[in-house]
């Protein structure tokens, strides 16, 4: 264990911890993280006594500044590449209505127990005498390999205590691929109702890094089997289920979003392009039917789907800015490419797409990739083969045309200056007709050819040119 532990602070905090016979334990996930083989900045050192006055010594030893947190009894400074915060061990009990804890001084027993899982409660000794031994009271080590995820008391007290854990647990077992203890997930199920007594930010926050995992369709999983999607995000659950009419039933929704989310992640680390394939189909419950004869159609979901948008971002207080408008237009065009890699693609088609996309068709053209769930080997073919073939036609269109974040080559402006007149609906007209024009390749988007363009219609409706804009 101690050629981990070969960085200079820890032999600072091995000294110090000698001469003034202190116990202090790395803690947490810097331990656990060790046995997962992944690299950690962050360092929790737990002392048994003062954590602040030992941490006080650290800093004044390696000349560092620190920050002290009275309130929360932590002290954290920065030393080279790592951060390092240290803590009195502490013993905790909650009140039912609450989860912040009661918090009393505590042995490290006492600290170990409180931690929320068993691979988080592995304490490594920096004290001379024990330097480098492992303390491991709840079997954490033979949980990492089992790659199991535990509580080190009854789970049911731990989530009720703190109902923020039951997110955390499906998150690490998101991010590690691991399996929630069967007990542990009983409890999730009996405490979901308590998660109403967390803040939305911290529940968002640990949803986002579930989306965030290499594969998030496991926490959405553990979210749906235990309840707790159906608290935090109601619009989501309503996508679970396949109803039949006449024999002939629709494709479960929810786990075709799953799926979608899955396939978007191998493409994109983007958390918003993530967040698009979550909403892609979110309205499809809300515009379900079935016509005789057909069978079900869910017409117009992409445009109820994003006016949802901006409702479930509030509810879930995500960022109500660009990111928000980004993941309304990729709801609201998702469908876009997938008719037009189905059809005869026209020149005009892609002209609008791209128009409408901007910045954004690439992460469009990720999405509706993602979209393509069905297990019919031939249909996947045949849809990446037109996808390639669209791609290649954006990619001709924007060269030649260059639409995307188009600019009007002709102002308004312009046009009250070319026919004296002042703004209102004529000069909107105009606009509308010179952006038709070059979307349906009547003229080339140029300025010389939207000027001639502007002159002759606007003589149609009865202007008259007083001056040419250069």
């Amino acid at each position: 264990m101690q050629q981990h532990l070969r960085h200079p602070v820890f032999s600072v905090i091995s000294r110090l911890a000698g001469e003034q016979n202190v116990q202090a334990y790395a803690i947490g996930g810097f331990v656990r993280d060790i046995f997962l083989k992944r690299p950690s900045k962050d360092i929790d050192i737990v002392v048994i006594g003062n954590g602040i006055a030992f941490a006080e010594t650290v800093a004044a030893n390696l000349k560092v500044k620190l920050a002290v947190y009275k309130n929360f009894g932590t002290a954290s400074l920065k030393y080279r590449d790592l951060e390092v915060e240290f803590v009195g061990a502490r013993k905790e009990s909650y009140r039912r209505d609450s989860r912040k804890p009661i918090v009393e001084n505590g042995t490290l027993e006492d600290d170990q127990k409180r931690r929320d899982f068993t691979i988080n409660a592995l304490a490594i000794s920096l004290h001379p005498d024990t330097f480098g031994e492992l303390l491991d009271p709840f079997n954490g080590i033979v949980d990492l390999e089992n790659k199991l995820i535990r509580t080190p008391l009854n789970p049911n007290e731990t989530f009720s205590d703190d109902p923020l854990r039951m997110m955390r647990a499906i998150r690490f077992a998101t991010q590690l691929n691991f399996r929630i203890d069967d007990i542990a997930v009983e409890a999730i199920k009996n405490t979901a109702d308590r998660i109403s007594i967390i803040s939305q930010e911290r529940i968002t926050d640990e949803l986002n890094k579930i989306i965030l995992s290499p594969v998030p369709s496991i926490g959405f999983n553990y979210l749906f089997d235990t309840g707790l999607l159906h608290k935090i995000f109601p619009q989501m659950t309503a996508l679970y289920g396949v109803d039949y009419v006449d024999g002939k039933g629709h494709k479960d929704n929810f786990y075709h979003t799953l799926q979608v989310l899955d396939n978007i992640c191998e493409t994109t680390n983007d958390l918003w392009l993530r967040w698009a394939a979550i909403l892609h189909d979110i309205a499809k419950p809300a515009t379900k039917r079935f016509e005789p004869g057909h069978g079900w159609t869910f017409h117009g979901h992409e445009d109820r789907g994003a006016r949802m948008v901006p409702k479930i971002f509030a509810q879930l207080k995500l960022p109500l800015n660009e990111k928000m408008k980004q993941v309304q237009k990729l709801v609201q065009l998702h469908l876009r490419p997938i008719v037009l890699s189905q059809s005869i693609v026209t020149d005009s088609a892609v002209r609008r797409l791209l128009f409408e996309a901007g910045d954004d068709i690439e992460g469009l053209m990720l999405l509706c990739k993602a979209d393509i769930t069905t297990k019919n080997e031939y249909k996947v073919k045949k849809y990446r083969n037109n996808f390639e073939l669209v791609q290649q036609k954006l990619k001709d269109v924007e060269e030649r045309d260059s639409i995307r974040n188009w600019q009007p080559p002709v102002t308004g402006n312009d046009i009250m200056t070319m026919f004296g007149i002042k703004e209102g609906r004529e000069v909107g007209i105009i606009k509308n007709q010179i952006r038709e024009a070059i979307l349906e390749g009547e003229i080339p988007n140029n300025r010389e050819a939207a000027l001639n363009f502007t002159i002759n219609k606007g003589l149609e409706i009865g202007l008259k040119v007083v001056t040419t804009p250069n």
